[in-house]
């Protein structure tokens, strides 16, 4: 029987909408078992009420911390020491941050450093090196939704970019091409498993964050790249359109 990779879950309550986290395990949940579920905040404000229903829901522990100061975030240090106490002491497949917050950058790093994946999940807000310092990084807005009935955030299937907008995104196309360019053929051809798995080994990206839960779907409404299925292994290729021009 196959093992499951075992994942840690370390919410920074006072950054994330707690809309999100039905979302966030979802995504988790395909890559293992979220083990260790903890949210982090001081539980005595009223601006975290609206998490005590999704922490009986999803079995998530709730970590006190007090605001021992104005200008430091006690939050940010006690999970910080927790996510290093159980980085030594458990045997975890992977570690996930929900935090729009770029003080999770070092930690983040660290986990990375030991070989261990990262996930990340935060606002479009969140800045770009906490970002990159995670293996696969999920914008907590593709996973939420306003219902027009009542206004209120719920749980949703992604919402995908458009053609436009995905071409205009020059980050993202120069991922692609680079991936492809990095794997190809002499005759131009890239393998999408091997194209995945280099994507995946520098950059953060992730398809849901575009709105497409596989990274086919996305180069297929992208539209940059011819494709084809391979006759002996049945896999899907792409090459660049501009391979030949």
């Amino acid at each position: 029987m196959e093992k499951k990779a075992h994942i840690a879950l370390f919410i920074d309550s006072d950054n994330i909408s707690h809309n999100a986290i039905e979302g966030i395990i979802n995504e988790l949940s395909k890559h293992g078992v979220v083990s260790i579920r903890q949210a982090y905040g001081n539980w005595s404000k009223d601006n975290l009420k609206n998490w005590e229903a999704k922490l009986l829901e999803f079995a998530i522990r709730p970590i006190q911390q007090f605001d021992y100061t104005k200008s430091k975030n006690a939050t940010d240090i006690l999970m910080t020491i927790d996510t290093i106490d159980l980085l030594h002491t458990k045997e975890l497949d992977a570690f996930a941050f929900a935090t729009s917050d770029s003080d999770f950058t070092p930690v983040a790093m660290r986990v990375a450093a030991e070989g261990i994946k990262v996930f990340g999940f935060g606002e479009k807000k969140t800045p770009k090196p906490f970002m990159a310092a995670c293996s696969e990084f999920i914008f907590t807005e593709q996973l939420m939704h306003y219902t027009e009935e009542s206004g209120e955030m719920k749980p949703k299937t992604n919402y995908k970019k458009t053609h436009k907008v995905l071409r205009a995104d020059t980050w993202l196309v120069n991922l692609l091409r680079n991936a492809v360019e990095q794997t190809m053929d002499e005759d131009g051809w890239a393998n999408l498993s091997d194209i995945g798995i280099y994507i995946s080994n520098n950059s953060s990206f992730s398809p849901i964050s575009f709105g497409f839960k596989k990274l086919s779907n996305l180069i297929k409404e992208i539209d940059l790249f011819d494709i084809k299925i391979n006759d002996w292994s049945h896999k899907m290729e792409i090459r660049d359109k501009r391979f030949e021009s």
